[in-house]
């Protein structure tokens, strides 16, 4: 046959790859529990049959991550000289030649050495979610470019490895790795985090309450504003109504002990929202409560003050049913947060009285509620 020209070669795209998932867990600090979880995770996907390697992890001479670390597939690490020594960093080459479901890559913010493939391990994890490997990693908050000012004020810590607030918007999913305060100060004084001669001059600093509690407060609104960010933007691709926006914010109070945790809970929902919120107690109207329990009423006039300083409209109802007067009133006022004290009650006590929590949860289907914990009544 003539008059027929074969097809060129570069006539025909490449066929295109679909990038990776990209997973991040995040913590308020070191020690907080990211890496063993997720390893835990990979171990779980490996069970059911994922394909999943290992790119780098630190364990930082724990035994429990290092032996989480030994059972699964390891890609080995590439050695690179630098100034007369040798220094190993993730083999990037080994990983997209591999090419796994899975790739686990700890320590996200860390700056590779010079002559490494990128200049930073999250330019790493890019190329490798766009060669269509999905990729878990991990990171605290305060390596997010936006905070860094912030937590070196708050610190007195600089913090030099960052990565831009973009990485964390690409991700599919956010892990927030969360432990109490009290539990992680306690892991660094027994050697978990840090070696012993650096936990006193940690605790001092860094592992500090009032900044753990920030930078907890920090991942916790991280983390929710990139799922509602997310949820937001699925809506809109899908051509769905947006959801409306929380209108407002109810702290239920009670006379025992650390309710300032949930009324400061309620404030700082209130704040980010800009809007109002209420503190609100119900009082049973045949108990003498002045003069019956006069240090519980002596708490409740204190919770309401530090209430009312924080932006809060005291409401106090009146009803033997608490249940009851508390779903009125969110009903009334089409409350969208409402923030309850973790109950010190027994299961066995729940399960005979039933539990206001779970009330909300059946009846207010549309309403978020989160559970603080709070001080338990010493006997």
């Amino acid at each position: 046959m003539t008059g027929l020209t074969p097809p060129r070669l570069d006539a025909f795209s490449a066929p295109t790859v679909e990038p990776g998932r990209l997973r991040v867990y995040l913590g308020a600090a070191p020690g907080v529990g990211k890496t063993y979880r997720m390893l835990e995770d990979a171990h779980l996907m490996r069970r059911q049959g994922v394909d999943v390697v290992i790119g780098l992890v630190e364990p930082h001479g724990r035994a429990d991550t290092s032996a989480l670390v030994d059972s699964l597939e390891i890609i080995p690490l590439k050695e690179i000289h630098y100034r007369s020594v040798t220094l190993r960093e993730m083999d990037v080459e080994a990983v997209l030649a591999r090419h796994p479901a899975w790739c686990v890559v700890d320590e996200l913010a860390h700056s590779n050495v010079p002559g490494a493939r990128n200049r930073k391990r999250y330019e790493d994890v890019l190329e490798i979610l766009d060669a269509g490997v999905s990729v878990m990693t991990a990171m605290n908050v305060q390596h997010l470019e936006t905070l860094n000012d912030a937590v070196a004020r708050s610190s007195s810590t600089q913090i030099r490895e960052t990565l831009p607030d973009s990485f964390l918007r690409r991700a599919n999913e956010i892990v927030n790795v969360d432990i109490t305060i009290d539990e992680l100060r306690a892991r660094l004084r027994q050697g978990k985090i840090y070696a012993p001669e650096k936990v006193e001059q940690a605790l001092a600093n860094f592992f500090r309450k009032g900044n753990l509690n920030m930078l907890r407060e920090l991942a916790l609104r991280t983390t929710a504003e990139q799922v509602g960010a997310a949820a937001s933007e699925y809506r809109r691709n899908q051509g769905l109504e947006q959801a409306p926006m929380p209108e407002k914010v109810m702290v239920c109070l009670t006379s025992r002990p650390g309710m300032e945790r949930l009324i400061r809970t309620g404030a700082r929902i209130a704040g980010r929202l800009a809007t109002h919120w209420f503190a609100v107690y119900v009082e049973d109207p045949g108990a003498d409560h002045r003069h019956g329990d006069p240090a519980a009423f002596a708490r409740l006039e204190e919770y309401q003050r530090l209430a009312r300083e924080l932006g809060a409209r005291i409401v106090t109802l009146h009803d033997s049913k608490v249940a009851d007067a508390l779903i009125e009133f969110a009903r009334r006022e089409n409350i969208s947060h409402i923030v309850f004290g973790q109950s010190a009650r027994t299961r066995w006590d729940i399960f005979l009285h039933g539990s206001i929590v779970n009330r909300f949860l059946n009846e207010m289907r549309n309403t978020t509620v989160q559970v603080v914990p709070v001080q338990r009544d010493k006997k």
